[in-house]
């Protein structure tokens, strides 16, 4: 007769890769089942976006396999997401677990299509995602998700998220004409960034990927001061321009406390859609050395690519126009990264 504890001992030697620790004492381990020579339990795995998700499971049901009696494994895979750890001195945004700040220390290296295309790849491992442009001055969030209506308000006055894709939104590019500018000072920044903070009905969200304006200025403070940010992914390029303008913004989130999940490194190379060959057009190497100067992770290399760019001109990003492009599985990898930092910091 199969008892349930040896089930359980078996489970203990499977070992989350990222985390460390086995996935019994992870509490992944979940409605244990034993009819006769047939196991059945459920892995809940910490993230949908997770990486090692075939060779999880897949340890999981040799483990049980091995037991000398059972004929039959099933396993049923599912994800709940952890929420960041509370700080007694910073409000967390209700109903959000996670807040991805994506950022760079310059504009033009393309910060808001790594935005999109990460909120989307995370969207599409079945995670609950919010997407908020606080690009106060160059909102492009509408235009590369494609969709631009007007907020709505609920009964409590709270605003309601634009959804697409299956994405919730917040822009400062819903509620402004299409060619109006936006003049405002620095106290006007921060008092609409903490609008879209504190005053969106986000609902259940796993994550909130927040597309900060290029640099280290108001917004950037305002943010860190007002939430608290579970991790920042850093966007540049590969000439030196860029990369001197990312390591200030790594060095800001450093003084502010907040995590460094990775480096992106985008605009990487070029490759030849005729002869396959390629072409390092803004330099190479610059994103691995900063990773090395810093130790934070270089999580991903995009090419440009034509087809990146019109999806964003056409507002539907090539993660939801062509998933199964090179490209598109460059930011799954990206998003499986980023998750799996986020699930060791949340775990910790």
């Amino acid at each position: 007769m199969i008892i349930q504890d040896e089930v359980i001992k078996a489970l203990k030697g499977v070992m989350d890769p990222d985390l460390g620790r086995d996935i019994v004492s992870l509490n992944m381990v979940r409605d244990i089942r034993i009819e006769g020579n047939r196991v059945s339990f459920k892995l809940v795995l910490t993230t949908p976006a997770c990486p090692m998700k075939a060779r999880m499971e897949a340890d999981a049901r040799q483990a049980v396999s091995s037991i000398p009696g059972v004929k039959e494994v099933a396993v049923e895979t599912s994800s709940e997401v952890p929420s960041a750890k509370k700080l007694p001195e910073k409000e967390n945004i209700h109903g959000v677990k996670n807040t991805i700040a994506v950022a760079s220390g310059k504009g033009g290296v393309g910060k808001s299509t790594v935005a999109v295309n990460l909120a989307a790849s995370l969207a599409r491992s079945g995670a609950n995602v919010g997407l908020l442009d606080l690009d106060i001055y160059g909102p492009s969030i509408p235009t590369m998700m494609g969709i631009n209506e007007p907020i709505q308000v609920n009964a409590e006055g709270k605003m309601k998220p634009v959804v697409n894709y299956n994405i919730k939104m917040m822009s400062v590019g819903f509620v402004l004409e299409e060619d109006a500018p936006l003049i405002w000072r620095g106290p006007l920044v921060m008092q609409i960034v903490k609008q879209f903070l504190k005053d969106v009905e986000w609902g259940e969200l796993d994550y909130l990927v927040i597309d900060l304006p290029p640099g280290t200025g108001d917004a950037q403070l305002t943010l860190a001061q007002t939430i608290p940010l579970t991790g920042a992914v850093v966007v540049t390029t590969p000439q030196d321009i860029s990369l001197i303008d990312a390591r200030r913004a790594i060095t800001m989130f450093e003084k502010i406390t907040v995590p460094v999940l990775g480096i992106i490194e985008n605009m990487s190379y070029f490759l030849c859609p005729h002869c396959g060959k390629k072409t390092e057009i803004f330099s190479s190497g610059g994103g691995e050395k900063t990773s090395q100067k810093y130790d934070i992770p270089l999580i991903g290399n995009i090419p440009i690519d034509t087809e990146i760019r019109a999806g964003g001109d056409a507002g539907k990003p090539i993660v939801i126009s062509n998933p199964e492009s090179p490209q598109s599985v460059e930011f799954g990898t990206i998003a499986g990264a980023v998750a799996s930092m986020i699930s060791i910091l949340d775990m910790k």
